[in-house]
């Protein structure tokens, strides 16, 4: 799903991976995995993972509290997730830059080309109650950004959905892009740029949508999940994954899911979702 960096990006995040394994003492000896456009370059550095991040916003300093430095210090060790051993922000050639050093992860990505399944990757039971610990632990953290904004509720269930934006939404701290490419078996749980407040039900609503194409896999969340899932506030939740996914589709991703997404939505609201079209607001 991401799309690779241009020369000159590829050149200016080159420089700056360097740039920052230099300042935090390590030697990156990884091939480099890429973020969408260039925009997150992360290398493997010994028993470390480095990730750098880039922004043409110079005075976007991180927000306390928030990304991985946040859940760092606000998350139950609990939580399966990479410790962090070092972060720094610069700014260089009118770009701002952020770095952080985090444990390499050695246990294999359950889908690493994609954010979605395409088959039953054979999960054990402990697997499945190893991440319900999980995320009953990272729903007692105190979340500070709020991930899924009202706004974008307000947009986005008329244009994806076909019915109004609800009139309350229930939130608890959670993960944020709960998907197959950010899990790991065994369970270690990665990518904590977008934790915080979201609403009930969205995490597993966002696993869920990214395993229409495994039925399996599908069944088995709403079967180990029921019991948030299944609830008016879940529901709210579940429906906002569908909606953002649906909004993907519109970005033309997942071009593959669009009739399981629709029949998923109407199954949950009883109303025939619009044909997705292009947007661009942000949830």
């Amino acid at each position: 799903m991401h799309s690779p960096p241009d020369d000159d990006t590829r050149g200016r995040m080159e420089a700056a991976h360097q740039t920052a394994a230099c300042r935090l003492g390590v030697h990156s000896d990884g091939p480099p995995v890429w973020g969408d456009l260039g925009s997150t370059l992360s290398r493997r550095a010994g028993d470390r993972w480095l990730r750098v991040f880039s922004t043409r916003r110079i005075d976007a300093a991180r927000n306390s509290g928030e990304g991985i430095v946040g859940a760092s210090v606000l998350i139950s060790d609990d939580v399966p997730r990479p410790r962090l051993h070092g972060s720094l922000d610069w700014v260089a050639d009118g770009f701002g830059y952020g770095a952080d050093l985090l444990d390499f992860v050695p246990h294999p990505v359950i889908s690493p080309h994609r954010p979605d399944l395409d088959h039953d990757p054979g999960l054990p039971d402990e697997w499945w109650s190893g991440l319900r610990r999980a995320l009953t632990h990272l729903g007692q953290a105190q979340g500070v950004r709020t991930t899924v904004r009202d706004s974008w509720f307000e947009k986005a269930f008329p244009q994806f959905l076909g019915i109004p934006a609800p009139e309350r939404v229930e939130r608890v701290t959670g993960h944020g892009d709960l998907h197959w490419g950010n899990l790991t078996a065994p369970l270690v749980i990665l990518d904590w740029e977008r934790w915080g407040l979201v609403p009930v039900g969205y995490d597993l609503g966002i696993l869920h949508v990214n395993s229409l194409l495994a039925p399996e896999v599908a069944a088995r969340i709403r079967t180990e999940f029921a019991d948030v899932l299944d609830t008016p506030a879940g529901r709210i939740g579940e429906l906002a994954a569908l909606a953002e996914m649906l909004q993907a589709v519109a970005r033309g991703y997942y071009s593959e899911l669009v009739h399981l997404l629709a029949v998923r939505a109407a199954e949950l609201t009883g109303v025939q979702p619009p044909i997705p079209v292009s947007s661009e607001f942000l949830a």
